[in-house]
């Protein structure tokens, strides 16, 4: 029988990768490969996160000799220099390597270690074209293969109540573009007192509130803390519309929550995005940090419930079609078939 280890960060840490393997999780080829989680990384104090990478190592020794495939997810350097742990084993005892890679930005210091992993693997999966565009002319690497990060679920009941709210979910980071979202519905929150926009996620919540307050719209800002579960079932079928405002991205998972259920998307133009987006047709689209442009973006979905039912059908569509959990765990199971038969 089959085995594949698929090495990445633990189950019980919140972010995509997490979500991205969860949906595979469920899915026929898990149980058809023996597909076995090795988990590296716990978002926690460095010493349980040291625990949780020496107890991962020794269980990925354990089932080495008998794999066939590592199937590495990876972002940033730090998770990159990680996973270096696992690849060099698996690659001198001659094991089928696939990296995944979940960011489509590659520091310019760290090209060689990139480069190392990319041109000794089997196959490389990144989340967009952008990002298959980026390992090329960064690295010189065209062993890529595009697979969009999927939506885990659909929500079919959409008739539930409604309340005026614009959601962010993730991380509250600037990088993530938090501020620009408070400045952009600080220019329209006079003109539509009953509406408030919606941060779900840990990060600098102290911060975010000062800003609103002297913005004079404390009171049309929410913060809450990450959620999951029913809470942020909850949450995400009470918004009426989605904004997610980042710097960079691979292919935001929040985006893919918000087309589950159906959910107008406001975004700004990073990784994937680039790939399907089609500004007034499918989303409402806007270069990072441009404000006045989000401001404008959030009034349009407003006021206009023609363009506001478009888009919400186009959510609809991207969820059951293009970005269904069955499409992408397909080309993830032709995927493995190919390397095995390498």
């Amino acid at each position: 029988m089959s085995k594949i280890l698929v090495i990445a960060t633990s189950s019980k840490t919140r972010g995509g990768i997490t979500s991205v393997i969860n949906a595979h999780k469920k899915s026929p080829h898990w149980k058809k490969y023996n597909c076995i989680w090795i988990e590296t990384h716990i978002d926690s104090n460095k010493l349980l996160s040291l625990c949780y990478l020496f107890i991962g190592y020794i269980k990925f020794l354990f089932h080495l000799p008998t794999a066939q495939i590592l199937h590495i997810h990876l972002s940033q350097h730090i998770s990159a220099f990680r996973k270096l742990l696992f690849f060099i084993p698996a690659y001198l005892f001659r094991k089928k390597i696939i990296v995944h890679l979940h960011t489509s930005t590659i520091h310019s210091k760290f090209k060689w270690l990139y480069r190392y992993m990319f041109n000794r693997a089997n196959r490389v999966i990144v989340l967009s074209q952008l990002c298959k565009e980026t390992v090329y002319n960064t690295l010189g690497v065209d062993n890529t293969e595009v697979v969009y990060n999927p939506c885990t679920k659909i929500v079919n009941d959409i008739e539930y109540s409604k309340e005026k709210h614009i959601l962010y979910a993730g991380s509250i980071i600037k990088a993530k573009g938090y501020v620009d979202m408070i400045q952009a519905f600080a220019k329209i929150a006079a003109q539509y007192k009953d509406w408030k926009i919606v941060f779900a996620g840990n990060g600098e919540i102290k911060n975010g509130k000062n800003i609103a307050k002297e913005l004079g719209i404390k009171e049309q800002c929410l913060f809450l803390e990450w959620l999951d579960g029913e809470k942020k079932d909850k949450v995400f079928k009470q918004a009426s519309i989605f904004c997610q405002p980042s710097y960079a991205e691979g292919f935001p998972m929040a985006v893919l929550d918000a087309w589950t259920y159906s959910l107008p998307v406001i975004s700004t133009l990073v990784g994937g995005i680039n790939d399907v987006a089609k500004h007034k047709e499918n989303m409402l689209v806007f270069t990072p940090g441009d404000v006045d442009k989000l401001a404008e973006c959030m009034q349009l979905l407003i006021e206009d419930e023609e363009l506001y039912n478009k888009i919400k059908d186009a959510s609809i569509t991207f969820a059951r079609e293009t970005f269904n959990i069955e499409v992408i765990n397909k080309q993830i199971e032709n995927i493995y078939d190919e390397v095995i038969n390498m």
